[in-house]
């Protein structure tokens, strides 16, 4: 807009929008002018101007112009970021419904320790080097309990049962024990799973995401739920 005659000028800038104007009464706040100090800079131009030389219509036209494009573009983004938000709500509402079906199914989740309460536990044993693979079963002092010795195995995930019992054959006291495995030799300790009955299942917020109650085990997040049975 034209400056106003016989008054000290100031430029004031909107996203690319300029405003020559006479001094206001009051200053924008914050670093970025919004719609309400535009106009009031506008309003005081008008106010202010010489009527001898007034503004330059299309100038003036074209500056409102860009005003309204730069507050339909924020409006534009603002309801962008209201329908992510909204769809992602979404989307985590459906998948723990979703998961609900679990309830009551027997799942295969990673574990360091298994669950024994007098009928067998079973688990799993993801083995990565083809070979001979030992299951090795500790008591909660860390003495070891009893080997298990699986046989030869490829590559991929091998089942394994626990009926409960010692090196010597004798029944164990119910309680939680800790679990560890390895092939072919290597010490490279392998990742065990436990089986367990889903008996929940929740959202841990957007680190953890959608997660299942698993028996003996505790929460487990749903994206690494090796097997449902």
């Amino acid at each position: 807009m034209s400056a106003i005659n016989g008054n000290s000028t100031s430029n004031y800038s909107v996203s690319g929008l300029s405003l020559t104007g006479s001094t206001v009464t009051s200053t924008p706040t914050g670093s970025t002018m919004t719609q309400s100090d535009f106009l009031q800079l506008l309003t005081t131009q008008l106010q202010d101007q010489d009527p001898t030389q007034p503004m330059d219509n299309s100038q003036m036209a074209a500056e409102l112009a860009q005003f309204a494009t730069l507050s339909t573009t924020q409006d534009i983004d603002t309801n962008l970021q209201t329908l992510s938000s909204n769809v992602s709500s979404g989307m985590q509402s459906s998948q723990v419904l979703g998961a609900a079906n679990l309830v009551g199914k027997q799942v295969l989740v990673p574990s360091t320790t298994l669950d024994y309460s007098g009928s067998a536990a079973t688990g799993g044993v993801n083995v990565t080097t083809a070979g001979d693979v030992v299951l090795t079963i500790k008591d909660s002092n860390g003495n070891t309990v009893n080997s298990i010795d699986l046989g030869s195995q490829q590559v991929g995930l091998t089942p394994f049962s626990w009926n409960g019992t010692d090196s010597s054959g004798n029944t164990v006291a119910n309680g939680t024990y800790t679990i560890s495995a390895n092939s072919g030799g290597s010490s490279t300790a392998l990742t065990t799973y436990a089986s367990g009955s889903v008996t929940g299942v929740g959202y841990g917020g957007s680190s953890t995401g959608t997660y299942l109650q698993v028996a003996g085990v505790g929460g487990v997040p749903l994206s690494q739920v090796a097997q449902i049975n």
